[in-house]
Parts: structure tokens; sequence; C-alpha cells
């Protein structure tokens, strides 16, 4: 068995599922500080959490590109 290869995926796996869950995290907190109407947030709090959001969807779609045979053809 190929065991390098192995760890490669799922080293590739674990990153790439941490980056998901890092990005969507940090977008709903973003979202969250953007929304408290008792602080004066600065302007570019509510368009980093929507880049948060985009980006986490980006991982996702090129994520289902590598594995859906037919994209990849």
């Amino acid at each position: 068995m190929k065991w390098m290869e192995l760890v490669t995926v799922a080293g590739a796996t674990l990153v790439s599922a941490l980056t998901v869950v890092v990005l969507y995290s940090l977008g709903v907190r973003l979202t969250a500080i953007a929304g408290d109407v008792r602080q004066s947030n600065p302007a570019w709090v509510r368009p980093l959490a929507y880049a948060c959001f985009g980006m986490c969807g980006l991982a996702i779609l090129f994520g289902l590109y590598l594995i859906i045979p037919y994209f990849s053809k």
C-alpha cells in the first residue's frame, strides 16, 4: 500500500476542512460584529464578512470540481 499518498490525502483533507470551517466561522463572527448596534463599527466589517463567505463557497466549489469526474475531463 502506498502510505505516503494516504498521508498526503489525509493532510490535504484536514487542511481544506479546517480552512472552510475557519472562513465560515470568521464570516459569522464578523456578521455579528457588524450587526451590533451598540458599537460604531468600521464600514469594512460587513464586506469582509461577505468576502469570507464567498471564499468559503469558492473552496467548496473547487472541492466539488476535483471530486466530480465530469468536470475534470
